[in-house]
């Protein structure tokens, strides 16, 4: 296992963002190249904190603020009487964990929401909300969150990939027909 993959290990799996880099390996990637801190994970807290600092022995540092604070495992939370199915909170959820199809209500799958924050600010009527996980379900083991992760990213780069090589072919006929 590379440096990298060992900070990673450590860290949540939330693919939160809120350490300002796209996911946790990208995270973990800066950490061992000595581009980041290891105090800039909220979900992980000190506790993460603490095991990055052992790792690769350096002191704790407190958690920056900048990148928000320290609070319980969270869960979005759909008002299904509100959602009118528009769809925009599927695409920024890391790990897949909302459900549904345009213009049809849509609802969280609580064993597979890492709490990220991420659907809420696309959602035009405000239908989500985020509450402390209770305790059962227990939130996603770190392991399958990272696959989730890969998953929906391998699946996004795949779609973009499709769309460019659509594009490209209707250019290359309508460049032959005219």
């Amino acid at each position: 296992m590379n440096r990298a993959e060992a900070i990673e290990a450590l860290l949540p799996q939330t693919q939160c963002t809120r350490c300002g880099y796209p996911g946790c390996r990208p995270y973990a990637e800066a950490i061992a190249a000595g581009s980041a801190e290891i105090n800039q994970c909220p979900p992980g807290g000190a506790a993460v904190i603490g095991r990055l600092a052992a790792l690769l022995g350096r002191a704790p540092l407190p958690l920056n603020p900048v990148h928000g604070t320290e609070g319980p495992t969270l869960l979005a939370q759909i008002d299904e009487q509100a959602c009118i199915g528009c769809a925009k909170c599927l695409p920024p959820c890391p790990v897949d964990a909302i459900i549904g199809a345009r213009k049809h209500v849509h609802t969280v799958v609580a064993e597979l929401c890492t709490g990220c924050e991420l659907c809420i600010a696309p959602c035009p009527v405000d239908c989500i909300t985020l509450i402390a996980r209770p305790p059962l379900p227990p939130p996603p083991e770190p392991a399958v969150n990272r696959l989730r992760y890969t998953a929906h990213t391998e699946r996004l780069e795949r779609r973009a990939r499709e769309r460019a090589a659509l594009l490209e072919a209707r250019k290359r006929l309508a460049s032959t027909e005219s």
